[in-house]
C-alpha cells in the first residue's frame, strides 16, 4: 500500500492540492459526479436549486443555485459554491463571513431538476445569523421533536451557553463551579440509579434515570471540551 504523508502552509488550500495531485496522475480522494451536468434539468435561467442541508442533524439550512461553473467548483473545491441570482456572479459559501459549507454529499432528485447536499455548517447558514434560513414559522402542529441527535444538540447548546454565559439559580453553572469531581459524583449516582430502576417493572423509572444521566454526561462532555460529532465519530468507527 502507497500513501502520499506531508506537511503544507495553511494558506494553502487541501483541494487544490489534491486536484494538482490528480493532474500528476496521482490517486487522491476528490469529488467526482456520477451523472455529468449536462444531464440536469435547468430552469429558465440556466440554474438548477440547491437544497442544503446539516448531514448530522438532517436540518434543512437553505435553497440556493447553482450554474454548471458553480457545481464545477463545488466539486473541485469540497466547498459549497452557488450562483449569485441578484450580483450575476459564483459566491462561495462564507467568502466574507466564514460560515464555509463543506461538502458531504450532493444527490440529484428523481426529475433530475433539484440537488439535496449534505454539508457541515460553519457557523450559521443564513445572512440573518440564524443557523437555518427556515425559520419563520408559518403554520404549526405541535410535536415533539424526534431526531434523536437534533435533541441532544439542542439540549447541549443550552449547557454549553450556560458554561459561556452563566445564569444565578441554574443547576448546570453549579455543577460547572463545582467541578470535576462533582460532576463525576453525579454521573456515578445516576448510572447506580438506572441499574435500580431497571430492576424495577416500571419502564418509566428507566427513562427517567437514562435521560438524567445522559444530561449530566453532556455536562462532562461541555466541561471536558467534546462535543457530539467527537462521540459520533468515534462511534461510526467502531
Amino acid at each position: 500500500m502507497e500513501g502520499l504523508v506531508g506537511s503544507f502552509d495553511v494558506e494553502v488550500s487541501c483541494m487544490d492540492l489534491k486536484q494538482d495531485l490528480k493532474a500528476l496522475g496521482i490517486g487522491v480522494d476528490t469529488f467526482e459526479s456520477q451523472i455529468s451536468f449536462d444531464q440536469f434539468k435547468l430552469n429558465n435561467d440556466g440554474l438548477i436549486p440547491v437544497i442544503a442541508q446539516d448531514y448530522r442533524t438532517g436540518e434543512v439550512l437553505m435553497l440556493a443555485y447553482m450554474n454548471e461553473e458553480a457545481f464545477k467548483e463545488t466539486l473541485k473545491t469540497g466547498c459549497m459554491t452557488y450562483y449569485s441570482r441578484s450580483r450575476r456572479s459564483l459566491w462561495r459559501k462564507g467568502e466574507t463571513s466564514g460560515h464555509y459549507q463543506y461538502v458531504k454529499s450532493l444527490a440529484l432528485d428523481c426529475d433530475n431538476d433539484t440537488l439535496l447536499a449534505k454539508v457541515n455548517q460553519i457557523g450559521a447558514a443564513c445572512h440573518t445569523g440564524a443557523r437555518s434560513c427556515f425559520y419563520q414559522s408559518l403554520v404549526k402542529k405541535e410535536y415533539q421533536e424526534s431526531n434523536p441527535l437534533k435533541v441532544f444538540e439542542e439540549v447541549f447548546k443550552v449547557i454549553l451557553d450556560r458554561k459561556t454565559n452563566p445564569k444565578e439559580g441554574s443547576y448546570t453553572n453549579y455543577l460547572f463551579d463545582k467541578g470535576l469531581d462533582k460532576i463525576l459524583k453525579k454521573l456515578g449516582e445516576e448510572s447506580t440509579e438506572i441499574v435500580i430502576a431497571a430492576k424495577n417493572p416500571n419502564p418509566e423509572e428507566v427513562k427517567y434515570e437514562i435521560s438524567d444521566f445522559l444530561y449530566h454526561m453532556m455536562v462532562l462532555m461541555a466541561y471536558k471540551g467534546i462535543s457530539w460529532e467527537d462521540i459520533t465519530r468515534e462511534l461510526s468507527n467502531r
